[in-house]
Formats: structure tokens, C-alpha cells, sequence
């Protein structure tokens, strides 16, 4: 499982007063970095090998300005050249928004997508969290230590 740490910026916020939907795409972009290291270990974008197929987000509780949220990342699903990982935004230890993802592994000179290989497999699979999110960052820790 990964985790970065963001401290809202107040040109993320919306009229209502809180974090604007658009903003979870960057923020879990952000999130993702450490995972892209596994494909492409210097982030070099002319090695750049993944393309995304898809991005989703459910909005559970509103995320507020000036205070940090933790976003853990994690792979569900592993197929032959895609990845799907699972994003959690928590604010005050309280899970407020999830998302997910699915990337592909992908020669972008010949526009096809390229197995994963066995070692970077293995990689991905030291991230595996299949369990729901849970509702508090306490909770998922908890979860986390009881995983064999």
C-alpha cells in the first residue's frame, strides 16, 4: 500500500466551501507516483509505459481547506497488461472519498498493450489490499496489521 500526504490548497475549494470534485483526480495522480516508479523507476516520460483506462470516484464526506489528507493507494486487481488500484482520501482519520483506476501496460510507438512481466508482478503484488476501505485510518491499520 502506498501513501502521500496532501495539505489542501484554497484554489481547491468550490463555492460550497470544500474541496472541488476535479481536485481528487490530480490528487490521486499525485498518489500514484511511487506506483509508476515500479514501471518506469527513473519517472523517465519518454520510457513511459502506462496509459489509463479508466478513473472513478465516490464522494462519501466533504474534504476541507487547511487541514492534510492522507490518500492510501493500493492494487485490487492485477490482469496480463493492466492494473487496477483503489484510492482513499482520509481527513481527520475519517474516510472521505475512495476512488479507483484501472492503468494499462502499454507500448506507446506501437499502440498495444504489453504484459506485465514477472518481476514487476511480484512488485505489485507486495501492494495487494483487498478489503474495503475502512472507515477510519485507525481501522485500516488495524486491518493492515492482521493481513498475513
Amino acid at each position: 500500500m502506498f501513501t502521500e500526504f496532501i495539505t489542501p490548497r484554497f484554489l481547491e475549494t468550490d463555492a460550497l466551501g470544500h474541496i472541488n470534485n476535479n481536485t481528487y483526480g490530480v490528487w490521486f495522480e499525485a498518489a500514484r507516483d511511487e506506483f509508476f516508479r515500479i514501471f518506469v523507476p527513473d519517472c523517465d516520460i519518454k520510457k513511459w509505459n502506462l496509459v489509463m483506462a479508466h478513473s472513478s470516484f465516490d464522494f462519501l464526506k466533504e474534504v476541507f481547506w487547511g487541514k492534510q489528507v492522507i490518500i492510501k493507494t493500493a492494487v485490487s486487481k492485477i490482469g496480463t497488461s493492466s492494473v487496477e488500484l483503489n484510492h482513499a482520501v482520509y481527513q481527520d482519520g475519517k474516510l472521505c472519498t475512495t476512488g479507483k483506476c484501472i492503468l494499462i501496460h502499454y507500448d506507446l510507438s506501437k499502440k498495444v498493450s504489453v504484459p506485465i512481466s514477472d518481476s514487476i508482478r511480484k512488485t505489485l503484488e507486495k501492494h495487494i489490499y483487498l478489503l474495503p476501505w475502512s472507515g477510519t485510518l485507525e481501522e485500516l491499520e488495524d486491518d493492515f496489521e492482521e493481513l498475513p
